[in-house]
């Protein structure tokens, strides 16, 4: 066979997905899936009720390529009501598309050159990196120090140069749960000012807070108004991870070069759950507050029951993981933990080392989703009694 037959050279730099790799040997092995960020419950009835209605109502086709108007005119409403970012249109500010996950991939391709560089915060949702390299884009790591998962300014400000081109934040955070202060957000708008650095801020998980954390959109910072590209999307708030409808929100500008680049990577997001998203952003605050509660219910039955069993962790501000640490077990690393876990257990994990560019950073943990019904996470917990920590072995 030709050596020219062959995958790109981007494609092969790449693994597969490690967190989709567990959920499949959590499948193989018959375990609770406590590796993907999926929830085992229902979506909100009146949503899923919209979304019948609409595909009967025969919205079938294409919408317009960046967003159904509707659907456009409420994300707007809900940007400048509830976050004050005042400067969002519909008609020009936000693209409507298929999942966070290419929000994130069509915002990279409309806004950066090849040769330009973007901070990444590790430990990192696992796409961030391939979506640098897509875009021909060179990722520059800065650390989140546990416990906190706080950035030290010396290192942040040493990562910064005249060819820093953009910014990653996740905030609430995957994989750790870290809610950014208005006080980080501040040290960062300083330094994008400074280089004139474009934000990406992926806020999937914005409505699942704990405690005092407060959710404080980047786009809201002043300084950084003209300069962020909000991403968010349905699945996590309203439990509909397979809708695959999310969006960005970001000065005209930028949205003409993201516009530009989904319209030929996905022409549109599925018409009929464009409709129901309208009505899930029409939800009463109650929904909001509800979810939020029965989300730290989860997380403190979770946090609880790792304790219990011999982890070392501390609770999340945000989100629906934690980052657990597994040094008491003995084994060697967070990899063959997580195969003993899926195999032995019958709990699916994901090794830590999978959130950070250099793995060693992430040998001592592993990440559990707590986005399950309350008898899951307890089937779970009783299989985790089976685990023997290091002390306690003979």
């Amino acid at each position: 066979m030709s050596e020219r037959i062959r995958p790109s050279q981007k494609a092969v730099s790449f693994t597969e997905s490690v967190i989709r790799e567990m959920t499949r040997l959590a499948m193989e092995h018959d375990a609770i899936n406590l590796s993907q960020g999926f929830p085992d419950f229902a979506a909100p009835e009146e949503v899923k009720e919209a979304a019948r209605k609409a595909i009967a109502d025969d919205i079938n086709q294409y919408p317009i390529t960046w967003g159904a108007e509707g659907f456009r005119e409420a994300l707007a409403r809900n940007y400048r009501d509830r976050h004050g970012m005042t400067w969002v249109e519909a008609g020009r500010d936000i693209t409507v598309t298929c999942g966070s996950t290419e929000a994130m991939i069509a915002a990279m391709l409309g806004v950066l050159d090849p040769g330009d560089e973007v901070v990444v915060f590790e430990p990192f949702y696992e796409n961030y990196g391939p979506d640098t390299i897509i875009s021909g884009a060179v990722p520059r790591m800065v650390t989140l120090h546990a416990p906190d998962w706080t950035f030290d300014e010396r290192e942040l400000a040493a990562a910064f140069n005249e060819r820093t081109r953009g910014i990653v934040i996740n905030t609430p955070n995957n994989p750790t749960g870290k809610v950014f202060s208005r006080e980080e957000l501040d040290v960062i708008a300083g330094l994008c000012q400074k280089w004139g650095t474009i934000v990406f801020t992926d806020e999937i998980y914005e409505h699942i807070v704990y405690g005092g954390a407060v959710h404080v959109p980047p786009g809201a910072v002043p300084g950084l108004e003209d300069r962020t590209v909000t991403i968010s999307a349905l699945s996590k708030t309203y439990a509909v991870t397979g809708w695959r409808v999310g969006w960005v929100v970001a000065p005209a500008p930028l949205s003409r070069g993201i516009r530009s680049v989904h319209d030929f990577l996905t022409v549109a997001a599925p018409a009929p759950l464009q409709e129901a998203g309208e009505t899930a952003l029409g939800l009463p605050e109650e929904y909001y507050r509800r979810t939020a509660d029965e989300y730290r219910e989860r997380r403190d039955l979770w946090i609880e029951t790792l304790r219990e069993t011999g982890f070392a962790v501390e609770p999340p501000a945000g989100a629906y993981y934690v980052m657990a640490d597994i040094a008491g077990f003995g084994f060697p690393d967070d990899v063959r933990f997580a195969r003993h876990m899926v195999e032995d257990i019958g709990v699916a994990v994901v090794p830590g080392s999978s959130f950070f560019s250099r793995p060693e950073l992430g040998a001592h943990l592993v990440r559990f989703a707590f986005c399950k019904r309350l008898e899951t996470l307890k089937e779970a917990g009783e299989r985790l009694r089976a685990l023997r920590p290091r002390h306690l072995r003979p």
